[in-house]
């Protein structure tokens, strides 16, 4: 097979293929076969209808477009991997020729195929970079609200017949009308003032309001069919109630927690802001790197793939193509899919593989983000055919990991952070693809012995019946 590449502009390629008609002679013979066992001809069995035959009834111009559509894809890829670039969209394939459909057989196959490819980059060498993070440091503020938040989970509710604060936990009902009609309304909801997380303005409303008071505020709505339409809604509150918090005593810890006194009980809330902050470096880490790829590498990123995400993206909102808000996320995508052309370089150049194992792991966990069975989820990844692009995204995660072990990490006190807790250390990689090889040699020694014991237990019983012949 020839392969020309023509670079039609940075990220746009056009091939073009030649194939000799003996590297589609195997394709073109199994075309045969195939619409052989689907034709009947008097005088021969299904399968066994001589070539010319075939070329006479149905035409060899029929088994040259079967042999063709069958090898194309193929022929396709093949021709990428010679040209050494990865595609983005799917190509433009014309046949520019095929091989002879009378006469003898011969001939080649000829076709172009046009294609948004990867644009060529190169990444920085990252020997040497270094990168910084926050220091990992436990105020005793930062303690104060872990030991809150101990306490809120065992305080208990208090009905109050004050006025409502900050804090309160009151149970409320809502009415919203627009234009003097009524839209929507719930009742008998519990919503803690000071969350900020229902309606703009209810915070305020609520603050001063004793139980049965109710108060009109102007909002926007947050949900439901007037989603983003103002509103004007009142809030009656039927119930306030305080949470009392328990006294911080050696009988709160030994109630709250495995621990006797206050003081262990203190030491392990700190060990947990701690752990939980030096995973944060984890994140930091990576996102520092990341910022640092995006910054050294400048490339275009290809438009025709940024115009596809975005139709894709307004489509599943139901919104019409020209909506304008494709132009408000236009940018967002762009840099995603900039961010994604880097990792999967980087994932190429660390040679990173996904296991069985890290992509069930993977569905496991995001299946539990959408809470989803797992076993739906898969089902309906494979279904829609996301499985190559979750590959890839852990192929990424992986590469940036694998990237982050060449650079050198300090805190903001200039200390060294060690992260293989989180993205390992190329010796223990070393060591586990060591023990696999292990484990796949004794494997395949305990399969040989297997076979070996049931061929002696064979000749055994056929020398046992051979004897008995012989007795008789």
């Amino acid at each position: 097979m020839k392969t020309t590449v023509e670079n039609l502009d940075p990220s746009r390629i056009k091939l073009t293929v030649e194939v000799p008609y003996e590297e589609l002679q195997t394709s073109i013979e199994a075309a045969y076969k195939q619409i052989g066992s689907q034709i009947q001809v008097p005088g021969f069995r299904p399968g066994h209808v001589p070539n010319r035959v075939i070329d006479q009834r149905v035409g060899r111009a029929t088994v040259i477009q079967e042999a063709v559509n069958d090898r194309l894809p193929e022929l396709y890829r093949e021709a990428l991997v010679e040209a050494d670039r990865a595609p983005m969209l799917q190509p433009e394939v014309e046949i520019t020729e095929l091989p002879n459909v009378t006469g003898p057989q011969g001939g080649q196959l000829g076709f172009t195929a046009e294609v948004t490819v990867r644009p060529a980059i190169e990444l920085p060498d990252l020997e040497g970079s270094e990168i910084t993070v926050d220091a990992v440091e436990v105020t005793d503020e930062e303690l104060t609200e872990e030991l809150d938040s101990l306490r809120a989970r065992f305080g208990s509710l208090k009905s109050v017949g004050r006025k409502a604060k900050t804090g309160d936990f009151v149970t409320i009902d809502l009415t919203a009308v627009i234009d003097g009609e009524e839209v929507d309304s719930v009742s008998g909801v519990s919503y803690e003032i000071g969350k900020g997380n229902m309606l703009k303005g209810l915070d305020t409303a609520l603050r001063g309001l004793k139980t049965d008071e109710s108060a009109t505020f102007t909002t926007t709505l947050a949900g439901g069919e007037h989603e983003g339409e103002e509103a004007e809604v009142t809030v009656t509150a039927t119930a306030v109630k305080q949470r009392d918090l328990p006294e911080v005593d050696d009988e709160f810890a030994q109630m709250a927690s495995e621990f006797d006194t206050v003081e262990e009980l203190r030491e392990d809330l700190a060990k947990q802001v701690t752990d939980r902050k030096i995973g944060e470096q984890a994140v930091a880490a990576r996102d520092a790197l990341l910022d640092k790829l995006r910054t050294e590498i400048d490339f275009e990123v290809p438009q025709a793939v940024v115009d596809q995400e975005v139709a894709q993206h307004l489509q599943a909102e139901g919104k019409a193509a020209d909506d304008e808000h494709g132009k408000e996320i236009r940018e967002e995508i762009t840099n995603s899919i900039r961010e994604q052309i880097i990792l999967d370089v980087l994932a190429e150049q660390t040679q990173v593989g996904v296991s069985q194992d890290e992509l069930w792991d993977f569905l496991f966990q995001t299946s539990q983000q959408y809470g989803m069975e797992p076993a739906q989820f898969i089902q309906g990844a494979q279904q829609a055919g996301q499985m190559q692009a979750f590959v890839a995204e852990i192929a990424r995660n992986k590469s940036l990991a694998i990237a982050l072990r060449k650079v050198t990490v300090k805190d903001s006190a200039g200390k060294a952070v060690d992260l293989s807790e989180f993205i390992g250390s190329d010796e223990a990689d070393a060591a586990s693809a060591e023990d696999a090889e292990a484990d796949a040699i004794a494997e395949d020694e305990a399969a040989e012995t297997a076979e070996t014991v049931e061929v002696a237990e064979v000749e055994d019983s056929e020398d046992a019946e051979d004897a008995e012949d012989a007795e008789k």
